[in-house]
């Protein structure tokens, strides 16, 4: 990767040009940059670069996602799938990560995706792919809000259940999971900066956190299990007969983990030296996240007291079983409380990068009352309602789960299948554009082709396999719903496209006739008495 000097001329803010260049950009500010790519600086520009990284790192959240979709590994494959199948997906992951930083260095924007789409696309055809990008974009990221915070809220439950006796039951679970989602709404409202900083005291919280959980598993428990259990058990609990497609499926729990780090492009606009900043914050956490999530999920394996008895745990999470079994109820109880910290702070994380997709992509018009949601509040400077949208978009995720056992899986499921699919896009034209990509600062020389032809064809894989049936029998209460979602949300940007949005969305020539349309409406309007 190196940082040569890019740019071109400015553009006047507004809507994005593509006739934009990317030379120059060296000598540009943040802002006479956006301005450049079509944008005007309206978000407060107070994040600095390892605030940037915070949010990419917090929102991975191996205290997250390996733990919350521990129970779906154990029986989907077992330890060996839980081992071997974090260092595979981790590495896929960093293929993808990195080609998506290239493209992040050379646009810089909160829109991220779709405007990446449009910027690479064909002139015919850019349009409709970055509409299409974008749609997959909001739902990936809306249903990566409700992982996260489901997730958050059924181990609280197991923690109050520990604690004070609490029953946990579906109707309980969804109630604390919209009482976190009221939380980190209500601390988005409040601003970037109270943001900022917490995502910064969240990557040492999970950087200790990891650290003392797996030192007291390593240290304290009187018997482990064999590294041969660890690194070679098989498990499938699914019902299905095929070893390789079990295996297959078990690959969720680590490729759902790593989710969430195009919010390091969606918080460029907020961040200082962001054409840097935000590549190197995507790379960043993703690598750091695979070292530690290895760390941890051998911590977790090696000190399994009971398989059955973690997997009949009466709070319904392993993780917590794992840790009363080994260290005892008092010290399981803590490091339980220092895990659920974590997930919060993962969920905060996720609302703000969901909110600053939503307002970009309704600032360009491309969802319902549009106009509501990319409002800022003159305030904080933070896109107040979009916040609210994307908490009350997770809730109505989430609440399959009343009817529907599989339906964490299935969120997840739809998390990485809508995320990766967005990821992947901009890569793919970016590989048809070939040398006509004028390069941002980050960028990876020779390496930009092969690295981004393994990315396309990992997220065709994972894009299919999430999609399939994760439990036999299949029955309504163990469908995996994601391709409902999926092509609920496709045909509903579909239509909508087909009927409308394809004259106006991203159309320069359509807003300066709405320009002209207005200054005329004023000029006609009599003037006051």
């Amino acid at each position: 990767m190196t940082d040569d000097a890019v740019g071109g001329a400015a553009e006047t803010p507004g809507k994005p040009s593509p006739d934009a260049s990317a030379s120059g950009t060296a000598h540009l500010t943040d802002e006479e940059r956006l301005a450049q790519l079509g944008y005007t600086q309206v978000l407060a520009r107070s994040m600095s670069a390892f605030s940037n990284y915070a949010v990419s790192f917090t929102i991975i959240s191996v205290l997250s996602g390996c733990l919350t979709l521990y129970l779906f590994g154990m029986n989907t494959g077992g330890p060996s799938v839980i081992t071997w199948g974090w260092v595979g997906v981790g590495l896929m992951t960093l293929f993808v990560g990195l080609a998506m930083a290239e493209i992040c260095s050379a646009y810089p924007t909160s829109a991220g995706l779709y405007y990446w789409a449009y910027r690479l696309a064909p002139s015919r055809s850019a349009a409709a792919w970055a509409w299409f990008t974008g749609w997959f974009n909001v739902l990936g990221q809306v249903a990566v809000t409700a992982g996260i915070d489901f997730g958050a809220a059924s181990f609280l439950g197991a923690y109050l259940n520990l604690q004070f006796g609490f029953e946990v039951t579906p109707g309980r679970t969804i109630l604390l999971f919209a009482a976190i989602l009221l939380l980190h709404g209500l601390l988005n409202t409040f601003g970037v900066r109270i943001v900022g900083l917490l995502n910064s005291v969240s990557v040492w919280w999970h950087v200790i956190g990891v650290a003392v959980i797996v030192g007291a598993l390593t240290f304290v428990p009187d018997s482990h299990q064999s590294a041969s259990f660890v690194f070679t058990e098989f498990v499938n609990n699914t019902g299905w007969g095929s070893s390789v497609y079990v295996v297959l499926l078990g690959l969720l729990m680590a490729q759902y983990t790593f989710t969430g780090y195009d919010a390091s492009a969606h918080m460029t606009e907020e961040t200082h030296d962001a054409s840097t900043a935000g590549p190197k914050g995507i790379v960043q956490s993703i690598w750091t996240s695979w070292i530690a999530g290895f760390v941890l999920l051998l911590g977790f394996t090696f000190a399994i007291q009971s398989y059955d008895g973690a997997l009949e745990s009466p709070t319904g999470v392993p993780p917590a079983q794992i840790l009363l079994d080994a260290l005892g109820a008092t010290a399981g109880k803590l490091l339980l409380l220092v895990v659920i910290g974590a997930q919060l702070f993962c969920g905060m994380a996720s609302v703000t990068a969901n909110s600053r997709m939503i307002y970009a992509f309704s600032r360009d018009g491309a969802l319902p009352l549009s106009h509501v949601w990319h409002t800022v509040s003159p305030r904080t400077r933070t896109p107040v309602a979009a916040v609210w949208l994307a908490a009350g978009g997770a809730l109505v995720l989430g609440l399959p789960y009343l009817i529907n056992v599989t339906a964490y899986a299935a969120v997840t499921s739809i998390a990485v299948i809508g995320l990766y699919i967005a990821y992947v896009v901009p890569t793919l034209l970016r590989l048809w554009k070939g040398d006509a990509f004028e390069r941002g600062p980050w960028h990876l020389g020779a390496w930009s082709r092969p690295i981004g032809i393994v990315a396309v064809v990992w997220v065709g894989v994972i894009t299919v396999l999430f999609m399939l049936p994760q439990v036999s029998p299949v029955t309504w209460e163990t469908f995996n719903y994601a391709p409902i979602a999926v092509l609920v949300v496709l045909g509903f940007a579909a239509t909508w496209w087909l009927a409308s949005a394809r004259h106006w969305f991203l159309n320069p020539e359509h807003e300066r006739t709405l320009a002209r349309e207005a200054a005329r409406k004023g000029a006609l309007e009599p003037l006051d008495p």
